[in-house]
């Protein structure tokens, strides 16, 4: 399989240009022609950093899910909801398309990239059996998921904003929301500093393997 490395051509992941690479220093970053970012054959510790990124939103998912990610206080007495009972209180008064909403952007998606992403990465690490296509849908559905994993967040932000009665009736934050938040950002951050040329590479070293 052919890559524009091969042929002496870098892209730059900001704005898309290729670039000549230097021959006399093929290993070296360069400056890109066009937005004068930083142009390398492929991002320095891409691989280490996403583990670092991905690894740390595995260990705040945990608190995420346990700890009281919405307060609701009424007449002095309040009582806090994590994610799943906030789903399940939905369910019992009959709000079942918010809390099919709810269960997808605040369970589902978040465990399909933190596992999705440790697959990728894995696959890539260790050469597993997976090819090149099916790595890329992979990695492209996961960054295009990242960004509804904020609805759960931003539902919460919009209720304390509004519900706010003092001592009648009072919506705050629970610390889970706080760890959701940062489970959100940080699995973000990891699909953004992998670098999805590592994908063929690793793709060319399986066949020349096999050959």
């Amino acid at each position: 399989m052919k890559r524009a490395i091969d042929a002496g051509f870098m892209l730059c992941l900001e704005c898309h240009a290729v670039n000549r690479q230097d021959p006399d220093n093929p290993e070296a970053g360069q400056i890109c022609t066009r937005c004068h970012a930083p142009v390398y054959p492929r991002r320095p510790g891409s691989l280490a950093r996403t583990w670092a990124l991905l690894i740390t939103a595995a260990i705040l998912y945990i608190p995420a899910n346990l700890l009281p990610i919405m307060v609701v206080s009424s007449f002095g007495k309040g009582s806090g909801d994590t994610i799943m009972s906030g789903v399940i209180a939905l369910i019992h008064y009959d709000m079942v398309p918010i809390a099919i909403v709810v269960f997808v952007a605040s369970i589902l998606v978040p465990t399909f990239k933190l596992v999705g992403m440790g697959l990728l990465l894995y696959s890539v690490q260790r050469h597993q059996p997976l090819s090149a296509r099916q790595r890329g849908v992979m990695y492209r559905f996961i960054e295009w998921i990242g960004r509804w994993s904020m609805l759960d967040v931003f539902v919460i932000a919009i209720l304390v904003a509004l519900v706010n009665f003092g001592s009648i009736a009072q919506i705050t934050a629970g610390m889970g929301a706080v760890a959701f938040a940062l489970v959100v950002i940080l699995t973000m951050l990891a699909a953004i500093s992998f670098d999805p040329r590592l994908i063929w590479d690793n793709t060319e070293s399986e066949e020349d393997h096999d050959e």
